[in-house]
């Protein structure tokens, strides 16, 4: 079953990218001293190619879209939290990956989305080239449009492999960012309890 949703979804990429790319990757590995013709490499230019269109697919996405096919009238008014998301993006700045994990909360306003419309929130927002800082601000604002609630809180924690395998090689490394609006953000004790809930290992 696996297999037939990957052959589905490699079959609806445009093979005019897939070309493009692949021509580019070739250029790309004879520049760095490869052969592209040797046996080994024969096939990478395509896979490649696929890759990237695999990890950039959210720019083909529509997170707002998303959020709006599952939002129902709820008089619910405490927070909802979904925690340890996991993220997989690419540093714009090298075009290698982070990777680490995401808490979304919001606390409704009179409407609540279904809970697996967040992580596919995520990844429309980490499937494309990002900073870290930005990824956050932007999962925050479209749950924030699409719902309107009293407010919504952002928390990701990410290994970025720009660092650890180049430049300063810190392998121990995390990097933290947070966006918050409404009580997470004026309000201590709402902020405190998210916090304290995105830390709980129960």
């Amino acid at each position: 079953m696996h297999d037939k949703k990957l052959f589905k979804l490699e079959a609806s990429y445009d093979p005019q990218a897939i070309a493009d790319l692949s021509r580019s990757v070739s250029s790309t590995l004879a520049t760095i001293g490869e052969n592209p013709s040797r046996e080994g490499l024969l096939k990478t230019p395509e896979r490649v190619a696929k890759s990237m269109l695999f990890l950039t697919q959210g720019y083909q996405q529509d997170a707002a879209e998303i959020l709006r096919s599952a939002v129902f009238a709820e008089t619910y008014d405490e927070m909802i939290l979904v925690k340890d998301i996991e993220v997989y993006s690419m540093c714009e700045h090298h075009m290698v990956p982070f990777f680490g994990k995401a808490h979304v909360a919001y606390i409704p306003n009179g409407h609540i989305v279904g809970l697996s419309k967040i992580p596919r929130v995520v990844d429309v927002f980490a499937r494309r080239l990002q900073v870290q800082e930005r990824l956050t601000i932007q999962i925050k604002d479209a749950i924030e449009e699409a719902l309107k609630p009293q407010g919504v809180a952002v928390v990701i924690e990410a290994t970025h492999l720009c660092m650890v395998m180049r430049g300063v090689q810190k392998q121990n490394s995390i990097t933290t960012t947070s966006s918050m609006s409404g009580p997470f953000m004026d309000n201590a004790h709402t902020r405190a309890e998210f916090m304290r809930l995105i830390t709980s290992k129960d």
